[in-house]
């Protein structure tokens, strides 16, 4: 139990440097699979999906409740698959943490406008261009 709390409490303060930053009440009123999907959303997801400071870039989409509505398996399956620009998750989560990840999803609001792009790709055209 001790070490619920403690997991708990780091991922409070990892996502907590988030603009989007849960309140402790927020945190409160999720299920326990919604907490789950939480505490392995920000061990393994919130570095790309998340703007951490300001500094930071925004590297994959801000997913939030509007991103997973009506599209839960399709989320599931990207977690589970990968894409080319994100490793798939089918041998490190079991389909209940998948499930929990997207259940937790469903919970998260929508971003601050300037924090739902991810960050531009440098490119070789790019590059020249900046020559």
């Amino acid at each position: 139990m001790i070490r619920q709390h403690w997991l708990l409490l780091s991922s409070l303060i990892l996502l907590g440097a988030g603009p989007g930053a849960a309140s402790a009440q927020q945190i409160a009123a999720l299920t326990d699979s919604q907490r789950q999907g939480m505490l392995l959303f920000g061990q393994h997801c919130g570095v790309c999906h998340t703007k951490p400071t300001i500094l930071s870039p925004l590297y994959g989409p801000a997913l939030y409740k509007d991103t997973v509505a009506g599209k839960e398996a399709a989320v599931s399956e990207f977690i589970q698959k990968g894409t080319p620009r994100m490793p798939g998750f089918q041998y490190e989560f079991s389909p209940t943490q998948i499930a929990a990840i997207v259940d937790y999803l469903k919970t998260v609001p929508a971003p601050p406008a300037e924090a739902a792009a991810p960050a531009p790709r440098p490119n070789a055209t790019n590059q020249r261009e900046a020559d």
